[in-house]
């Protein structure tokens, strides 16, 4: 077969352009550093859009391999969470035959295989647009620092509410309609009683005492 561009992902993770003069799938081993060809295998065949058309992408790599020489890129699903070893290398085909493939190429297929990334430009277009609304908004219907009110935003003055909330709960204490929060947490309920019923009792002896003089 006549040349074709590959990329090879390098171990440490770094993506580099390659012309094989000669193309032949069985010896591409040979252009990741490889000796043997043992398990260098097709890992897995991504479908991915590049300027309306649609391209198999292959990826050739080893799942064993000596330790530290693991790596470090990071592939698109469903081999994200998979191990390989030294080199790789990535193979592009439309209809069947192969075409030559690019690290540009393959970073915006990358990018959709992973759904795509956030577009920061658009996301502080809509924040400036969200700007532009509150302007329309009148004041009473804003906080002090210009937000809309909301159950999430609470204005300055929701503090005078909670002094009044805290002032209720003193007038109660001195009406006495907390009195038994007030008692000796040791007495039990029957001690309680009897200690009520000594009260009126001496309550009732001093009344006659008083009425017979």
């Amino acid at each position: 077969m006549s040349s074709l561009k590959v990329v090879i992902v390098e171990k440490n993770g770094t993506l580099r352009n390659l012309a094989v003069k000669e193309f032949n799938i069985n010896e591409l081993y040979k252009k990741c550093g490889f000796k043997k060809s043992g398990d260098f295998i097709k890992q897995v065949n991504w479908s991915a859009k590049y300027e309306g058309q649609t391209y198999n992408v292959s990826l050739y790599a080893k799942t064993e391999g000596r330790h530290n020489n693991e790596s470090k890129y990071e592939f698109p699903p469903p081999i994200d969470t998979k191990l390989f070893f030294g080199s790789c290398a990535l193979v592009a085909s439309l209809n069947d035959e192969y075409i030559d493939l690019n690290d540009e190429m393959w970073s915006k297929m990358y990018n959709k295989l992973y759904g795509g990334f956030e577009n920061l430009s658009k996301t502080a277009e809509e924040d400036e647009f969200e700007e532009d609304e509150l302007e329309k908004v009148p004041d009473k219907y804003k906080t002090k620092t210009g937000y809309l009110k909301d159950g999430f935003i609470v204005d300055s003055n929701s503090e005078d509410f909670s002094n009044e909330d805290e002032d209720e709960d003193e007038d109660e204490d001195e009406d006495g309609s907390n009195y038994l929060d007030n008692l000796d947490p040791e007495l039990t309920e029957e001690e309680y009683v009897e200690s009520e019923s000594e009260s009126e009792s001496e309550s009732e002896s001093e009344s006659e005492s008083s009425y017979s003089n």
